[in-house]
């Protein structure tokens, strides 16, 4: 903790078995974890809470102000959960009035160069491909993957397990258990790998499948097909939570593949 080539201000709560490499400036107001490590060249700003066992890379920059033009200065954060890795020159901002916090969950893994913006809010167990982009108010669930150059709209949700292939441009919701991809992007399957990896079973798999062959294969519009899943379908978890993100979508969802041949 005795590093005499970093910056700490007093204000800063550093908690035991914390590493700051040369060179780091942490700002007052700011909280970490026991057991996390921070590289040389990082730069840690007011309002910035890192949780326990993190690793924070060269050159990232945790807590700058938003990059909103409706912000006033007021006092909000940002939230790192436990055993959560930044790696080299990603950009995490805080947050506005708007929801007065971003957040990075537990177990994340966010390569270089990526950027979460203001007011995101991302779940656990996540993993940011190398320059994928959050524009800010942006809303993703646990276990979600972003392949890197990754463009996500703000205000868009992805809901938990889903996929997102390399260079999207992600403008509409993507629903929970999916493979997004193509331009526009558009559904292109489950998310079947992931879910045997996260120990969902073969019928799980299957039920999920069916549910989404309704909604994308079937030429229903999204009222008729959620009609058809919520009589048709079984009342379970996955069923019900793919209905609520559906119902909760305020930007609307992706479309199915369709081919222009």
């Amino acid at each position: 903790m005795n590093q005499p080539l970093a910056y700490i201000h007093p204000g800063a709560k550093i908690s035991k078995n914390v590493v700051v490499e040369p060179f780091t400036t942490i700002h007052n107001n700011v909280v970490i974890g026991d057991g996390t490590w921070i590289g040389s060249n990082v730069t840690i700003m007011e309002g910035a809470r890192i949780g326990k066992n993190c690793n924070i890379f060269p050159g990232a920059v945790i807590s700058a102000p938003p990059q909103d033009l409706k912000y006033e200065g007021e006092e909000t954060t940002v939230i790192i959960g436990n055993n959560t890795t930044i790696r080299e020159c990603a950009t995490i901002h805080k947050g506005t009035s708007d929801r007065m916090k971003t957040v990075i969950g537990d177990n994340c893994l966010i390569m270089a160069y990526c950027h979460v913006a203001h007011d995101c809010l991302v779940g656990n167990n996540c993993i940011f491909s190398n320059n994928s982009t959050l524009a800010g108010h942006v809303t993703i669930g646990d276990n979600v993957i972003l392949a890197g150059l990754v463009a996500v709209h703000q205000f868009v949700s992805i809901g938990r397990h889903a996929f997102v292939t390399g260079g999207s441009l992600v403008r509409k919701d993507v629903p929970p258990f999916v493979k997004a991809a193509r331009e526009p992007l558009s559904y292109v399957g489950i998310n079947s790998v992931g879910l045997r990896r996260r120990n969902f079973d073969s019928d799980k798999i299957r039920e999920i499948q069916n549910i989404y062959r309704i909604l994308y294969q079937k030429n229903y519009n999204n009222t008729q097909a959620v009609q058809i899943i919520e009589a048709e379908m079984e009342a379970t978890p996955e069923r019900d939570e793919i209905l609520q993100f559906i119902r909760d979508s305020q930007r609307g969802i992706m479309k199915g593949y369709f081919s222009t041949n």
